[in-house]
């Protein structure tokens, strides 16, 4: 049975031998020689150092093509006209699902044909090598962004390959990623990620983790999220990771975001252990954009705007294209500079809004009653905690295709456009917060002049993409106040 113990030395050294034995680039990971390779880089490139002195929001889009040169290019480019402070190298889909043989004959047609064959960039089949050289070339701190529930060769090589900073974990890259993946084996699977990331950092080397928040990115309620970075978080810290950057996913109303991820320090910095330094990133809206690339700009600068208030540690950009799917470097780049024109404007005023107090009371409350849930079920354990909460409804992701959780819960938007929650399952959540839930999007069925119904819940989802925040009935004319 899983359980929140860290690994030890000897039970990391065998599941590193039987990782690396998976594919012919594994064995070319050295630990030692990969800390002597870590300690040579300077400290610009040093990824938890840059984030963690930063004293305003560091900028980081997503971006990974197949070809080594092609992804130092990018890079390049989104760093001088982006202006990027931190870099990705976002992994391709056949790496993600641990496809290496596919991702091997995607690099190749790649490389003959001149054309990109794959989604993201193939660490594991770039090797050792191919990473380095990717470090080494471009000047500033990059970061693996992913999306594999079993990234532990992923992470072996990279690591190995010079990167100081791995996204996602156990629940994050299970609950919104895929189907049929037990919780429990992830967590075993992500207990070797943190272990791993744990040593280099004791002897030196501070690799960043980084829970990613958005989860299924569709109006998930800040506590839910929250309560999943936290869980991550603790998690990461028992093997040994000591800079962690929490997550949360932007859901529109600026009250309820900046309330979210003040609510996501305070927690992350009272619930994590002192010797861990808890940073954050805010992800600008993860749902549907409009097709028009102007207002699709508009969408985005909501986000710079939420960023310069709330002041995250890092914020992940998106482009003006969003609703075509990969985005060109230039509007990639474009996407990067006006979040920033945003926030440097806005970081020079002292901006006050009514309701943030309030609204970051009811998150915080909230989510202590989902974590405490967790832990119970666990009788103290938070990975055992952790999937019988899950089991059970106790602890619910909202559209979440996994079969590890219920996917119960329904959101949808207030009469303000905060996310509340319509339905909510077996959710630990007491009834006096239900009832404030319950009242608030009463308020809003009154003033559309219909019942509460999933046909809220899928009028929210599409309305951002429609050019509006709440999904109001055609033709109605919104708030009667």
């Amino acid at each position: 049975m899983i359980r929140d113990t860290r690994l030890p030395s000897d039970e990391l050294r065998r599941i590193d031998r039987g990782i690396r034995d998976t594919w012919p680039t594994g064995e070319a990971v050295d630990f030692q020689e990969a800390m002597a390779f870590h300690e040579r880089l300077p400290t610009h490139k040093r990824f938890a150092q840059v984030l963690e002195r930063s004293e305003q929001p560091l900028l980081q889009p997503r971006a990974g093509v197949a070809r080594l040169g092609e992804q130092i290019d990018l890079l390049e480019y989104l760093q001088a006209d982006g202006e990027a402070d931190l870099l990705p190298t976002t992994i391709d889909s056949y790496t993600r699902d641990n496809e290496y043989r596919k991702a091997q004959q995607g690099l190749e047609a790649a490389s003959e044909s001149g054309a990109e064959r794959l989604n993201g960039f193939p660490a594991v089949n770039h090797g050792v090598e191919g990473c380095r050289k990717l470090i080494e070339a471009v000047d500033a701190p990059i970061e693996v962004r992913h999306g594999t529930p079993d990234a532990r060769l992923l992470a072996a090589i990279t690591f190995a390959g010079g990167f100081q900073s791995f996204e996602g974990g156990p629940i994050s890259y299970n609950i919104p990623y895929t189907k049929r993946q037990g919780l429990a084996t992830t967590i075993e699977h992500w207990q070797y990620v943190d272990r791993l990331a744990g040593a280099y950092t004791e002897r030196g080397v501070r690799i960043n983790r980084e829970p990613f928040g958005p989860l299924t990115g569709t109006l998930v309620p800040p506590s839910i999220a929250i309560t999943v970075m936290l869980l991550e978080g603790m998690l990461a810290t028992t093997q040994g990771v000591r800079s962690l950057t929490l997550g949360y996913g932007q859901v529109g109303n600026v009250v309820q975001d900046v309330a979210a991820l003040r609510a996501l320090r305070a927690l992350g910095n009272e619930c994590l252990p002192e010797e861990v330094c808890v940073t954050t990133v805010f992800h600008e809206w993860m749902g549907g954009f409009p097709p028009d690339e102007a207002r699709a700009s508009g969408v985005i600068g909501l986000g710079g705007m939420t960023a310069a208030i709330a002041r995250p540690d890092k914020v992940i950009t998106k482009s003006p294209q969003e609703f075509r799917g990969v985005p060109t470097k230039e509007a990639n780049a474009a996407g990067l500079r006006t979040t920033r024109q945003i926030i440097d404007m806005a970081l020079e005023q002292d901006i006050d809004i009514d309701g943030i107090d309030e609204e970051q009371a009811l998150i915080e409350r909230e989510t202590r009653q989902l974590l405490e849930a967790v832990i119970g079920h666990g009788d103290g354990d938070v990975a055992r905690g952790t999937v019988a909460a899950f089991e059970s409804g106790a602890l619910d992701v909202p559209f979440a295709p996994s079969e590890s959780a219920q996917g119960a819960v329904l959101p949808a938007r207030d009469d303000d456009g905060r996310v509340r929650i319509l339905e909510f399952g077996d959710l630990a959540i007491d009834d006096e917060i239900k009832e404030i839930h319950a009242a608030r999007l009463a308020q809003r069925a009154e003033t559309e002049g219909r019942a509460q119904s999933f046909r809220m819940v899928a009028d929210d989802v599409d309305a951002i993409s429609d050019g509006r925040l709440i999904g109001r009935p055609s033709g109605g004319e919104g708030r009667a106040d």
